[in-house]
């Protein structure tokens, strides 16, 4: 029975890596990584599929993490989980690493695409925005992208009203640092409520 693991990354990652005995690039030649992502499944696979293309990868699960990482390395690329499994917010980490390094190129990652944290995050630093799951293309390409795409499809749809109330709460969300009692205050809810609302929504 084949490795799940070794299958998702894979999938993760379509391109072949480098040809048997092909040499690698100099450890100082090597583009450094920091993946900021609580899923360990996930990071192990992103890592292998970045390290296949050259990066140096680093890894941290939470903002304290990160933070002890930066204070002894200085990467030129980002990749952060917009939701993390401590509370943290990603978008917390992105005002970070963008503070540290103003020209480091970030892209967040979320399993719920929102317009709100989508604009906050490119308000604090990052180059781009996507919604899981996404690639090492989806996220090569997005590390490249400097300028907006003109020819992006525009939608007629209509949003719906369960989806504007979802942006409402995401963007009280945002503006709270991710602090579910002090969002579901300002948005007139009961704690309790908000987090139902947030875990049929599956936030990550």
């Amino acid at each position: 029975m084949p490795d799940p693991l070794t299958a998702a990354s894979s999938a993760l990652d379509p391109a072949p890596g480098p040809a048997a005995g092909a040499p690698l690039a100099a450890p100082q030649e090597q583009p450094l990584l920091l993946i900021v992502e609580d899923d360990d499944a996930f990071a192990r696979t992103l890592i292998r599929s970045f390290e296949r293309r050259g990066y140096r990868v680093l890894r941290a699960a939470d903002l304290a993490q990160m933070q002890a990482l930066l204070a002894q390395h200085k990467p030129g690329f980002a990749v952060v989980d917009l939701k993390l499994a401590s509370g943290d917010s990603g978008l917390a980490c992105v005002q970070a690493l963008h503070g540290h390094n103003p020209q480091m190129l970030i892209v967040v990652l979320t399993g719920y695409a929102s317009i709100a944290t989508a604009v906050e995050a490119i308000k604090l630093g990052a180059r781009h925005y996507l919604a899981k799951p996404a690639n090492t293309d989806d996220i090569e390409a997005a590390f490249a992208r400097a300028q907006g795409d003109v020819e992006v499809e525009l939608t007629e749809r209509t949003t719906s009203i369960k989806t504007l109330e979802w942006e409402h709460i995401h963007e009280t969300l945002a503006a709270t640092g991710f602090n579910i009692s002090e969002a579901a205050r300002r948005l007139g809810l009961h704690r309790r409520t908000l987090a139902r609302k947030l875990e049929k929504q599956r936030v990550k």
